[in-house]
């Protein structure tokens, strides 16, 4: 399963991605709100440091609106992703774009109804929201896993499902056992998936005994003896 962080802050998509953890960037106005940044110099900042998707969200509500500042966004990069909400504007938008060659993400998905109008319509990602139902009491995962069988079941499918609304790492997990092609995560969220007290563990107790050696792998002299 890919990661994408979802952020606008250049430092953590920065060192995310010199670590490899990183295929892409999602953001939305909130997130490009608080970066404090002029959003498609932002836009196009990000899409400078991965070679991955990098959606970018449309602020409009209608049709004809949400067509132009799409096609706006798509001209920044090669690599940007236009995110659309889940609306039957949205969904006319995902068409037209997708007709002219334009990735579309389309975001706020909470059925599997709506993802197959969004796979219809030519959406390159569809983004069940994982937490937000979770919050109500529904079944996020399940709603991953509903979409990913409806998908497989139909060879005339391209939509990658990218799990959203990532609360913990288990979400990661279980979106990844349900059969999500990615999953986009918070910083935070995702520096929390290397961590672990056995690791720190094991490696205090490998540094305190290599110490007892009094030994160097960058002492030249040590290596020439």
């Amino acid at each position: 399963m890919k990661f994408f962080v979802d952020t606008a802050d250049l430092g953590d998509i920065r060192d995310m991605a010199a670590a490899g953890m990183v295929d892409g960037v999602t953001t939305n106005p909130s997130l490009i709100a608080k970066s404090g940044r002029p959003f498609l110099a932002a836009i196009a900042d990000i899409c400078a440091l991965v070679d991955g998707p990098v959606s970018a969200e449309v602020a409009a509500t209608d049709h004809e609106t949400m067509l132009a500042e799409g096609r706006r966004l798509a001209a920044i990069a090669p690599n940007v992703a236009v995110k659309v909400p889940l609306t039957v504007d949205g969904l006319r938008t995902c068409r037209v774009l997708a007709d002219e060659g334009v990735t579309v993400n389309v975001t706020l998905c909470f059925s599997p109804q709506q993802a197959l109008l969004a796979a219809r319509a030519g959406a390159g990602f569809i983004s069940p929201f994982i937490g937000r139902l979770d919050d109500l009491g529904q079944d996020g995962i399940g709603l991953v896993r509903d979409i990913c069988e409806i998908y497989r079941a139909h060879d005339s499918i391209s939509t990658h499902v990218l799990a959203a609304s990532i609360r913990g790492p288990l979400h990661i997990v279980e979106a990844a056992r349900a059969g999500a092609h990615a999953a986009t995560v918070p910083p935070q969220i995702l520096r929390a998936l290397y961590r672990h007290p056995l690791t720190d563990a094991g490696l205090e107790t490998f540094l305190t005994d290599w110490r007892q050696t009094g030994q160097s792998i960058l002492d030249v002299s040590e290596a020439a003896d």
